[in-house]
């Protein structure tokens, strides 16, 4: 099973928003009796800006992908087995989940500015459950097993 995490469509509005700018700044020119070269450098970057903006907003990049094998962000794989450790930690951008793993030195982080914040708790619990599932862990039921017979 694999899941995906993209980034939040809304960081991206400001891409869409220059596009129309850059059209608005062409009709001025336009209005404004400008060199038809100016006009339509000014339409084809703004229509250009504002297609991209439209596809970037409507397709985020991916920022985190969860394999069962595996866990993939921003391009950093690492094997489940690998990661020591999950959790939150603050940096100079907010709030960011940091993995940890057996490599000296080695942590990704994944800032949670870039996550809606839906699915923030969501991709924790699930990090928490693959993690423990890596390592042969169980969620503890409150009872303790049976005690071994003494060894003779």
């Amino acid at each position: 099973m694999r899941t995906t995490y993209r980034m939040r469509s809304g960081r991206f509005l400001g891409v869409l928003a220059t596009g129309l700018i850059l059209l608005g700044v062409a009709a001025i020119t336009w209005a404004l009796g400008a060199p038809r070269a100016v006009v339509g450098v000014f339409l084809m970057l703004g229509a250009l800006v504002a297609l991209a903006g439209l596809w970037i907003v409507a397709r985020p990049p991916v920022v985190l992908r969860l394999r069962d094998d595996a866990i993939d962000v921003r391009g950093v794989k690492t094997v489940w087995t690998d990661v020591t450790e999950v959790g939150r930690v603050e940096t100079t951008h907010g709030a960011a989940l940091a993995l940890r793993t057996k490599r000296p030195d080695d942590t990704v982080l994944l800032p949670l500015a870039w996550l809606a914040p839906k699915h923030v708790p969501v991709l924790e619990t699930t990090l928490r459950d693959k993690l423990n599932a890596a390592h042969g862990y169980t969620i503890w039921d409150g009872t303790a097993p049976d005690p071994e017979p003494p060894a003779e």
